[in-house]
C-alpha cells in the first residue's frame, strides 16, 4: 500500500512539473502592402485565401499622377535644353565679336556663366525625367514573398494611398506558435528550451523551441509573450489556428 501511495504521489509531482499554455498560431512573417503613390486601382488580381508567388502583381494602380508628372519634367528639360541652344549660339558670336572689340570681355563670362548653369539645370532635369520614368514600376504591386493572402482592403476604381493597408499577406513558410505566460512561470522556460507544441484540430504533436521571450508584460494580466518556432511539415497549418504547447 505504501508503495502504491508513493507511486501516485510520484505521477502527481510529474504532471504537476508540465504547464501547458493555450496559444495561436501565427505568421511571423506578415506584411501590409501598400502602394508608393496615389492613384485609382485599375485591377485587383489576387482574392482572400488565395497563394501567391513572389513577384506575382497583387493589384495596379492608373498612371495619371506619374504621366503628369513625366510630363511637366520632359517641359522643364525642353526648356531648359531650348534655352541652351540660344545662349551657346550667342556666346560663339560674341566671342567672335570680341576678337573684334565689338563686345566687352564682361559680356562673353556671363554668357559662358550662363552656358555652365543652363547645362547643369540640363543634367538636373535629365535625371528628374529618368527618376519619373522608373517610377511607372511601381504601379504594379507585387507580392514581396511567396504567402497567402489574409485580407483584402481595396477594390477596382478605389483610391489607393500611400501607407495604407491594401493587401496583408502570411507568409506560411515561417509559421510560430504565440503564447502568453505568466510572470511567476517565466522561470520555468528560456531561449533555445524545448517545448511541446500541439495542434489539436489536426492531430499534430510536435517539438518547438521557444524562439523569443518579449520582455513587454502586460499590465493587466502580467503575463508575458512567448513563441515557440517549429518545423511545420504540414500545409494545411494556417495563421490563427488554436495550440496548445506544454513546458516541462
Amino acid at each position: 500500500m505504501k508503495k502504491l501511495l508513493l507511486l501516485l504521489g510520484l505521477s502527481a509531482a510529474l504532471v504537476a512539473e508540465t504547464l501547458t499554455l493555450s496559444g495561436s498560431v501565427i505568421s511571423d512573417n506578415q506584411k501590409m502592402i501598400t502602394s508608393r503613390f496615389m492613384g485609382f486601382v485599375t485591377n485587383v488580381n489576387v482574392s482572400e485565401g488565395e497563394k501567391v508567388k513572389r513577384d506575382q502583381v497583387l493589384y495596379t494602380i492608373d498612371s495619371r499622377e506619374i504621366d503628369s508628372a513625366k510630363r511637366q519634367a520632359e517641359l522643364s528639360l525642353q526648356m531648359y535644353q531650348n534655352q541652351y541652344t540660344n545662349v551657346k549660339i550667342n556666346l560663339e558670336r560674341h566671342k567672335r565679336l570680341l576678337e573684334k572689340d565689338m563686345v566687352s570681355k564682361y559680356e562673353v563670362e556671363n554668357l559662358e556663366l550662363a552656358e555652365k548653369n543652363l547645362q547643369d539645370m540640363i543634367s538636373i532635369a535629365e535625371a528628374r525625367v529618368q527618376e519619373v520614368q522608373n517610377q511607372y514600376r511601381y504601379l504594379n504591386i507585387k507580392a514581396p514573398n511567396d504567402g497567402v493572402v489574409v485580407a483584402k482592403n481595396i477594390k477596382v476604381g478605389e483610391m489607393a494611398m500611400p501607407g495604407m493597408p491594401a493587401i496583408i499577406l502570411s507568409d506560411l513558410s515561417n509559421l510560430k506558435i504565440s503564447a502568453e505566460i505568466a510572470e511567476s512561470n517565466l522561470v520555468n522556460i528560456q531561449h533555445g528550451k524545448k517545448v511541446t507544441v500541439n495542434i489539436p484540430s489536426l492531430g499534430i504533436t510536435t517539438i518547438g523551441t521557444v524562439s523569443a521571450i518579449i520582455p513587454n508584460s502586460n499590465p493587466m494580466t502580467h503575463t508575458f509573450k512567448i513563441k515557440i518556432s517549429f518545423k511545420n511539415t504540414n500545409s494545411a497549418i494556417y495563421p490563427g489556428m488554436y495550440a496548445t504547447v506544454e513546458i516541462n
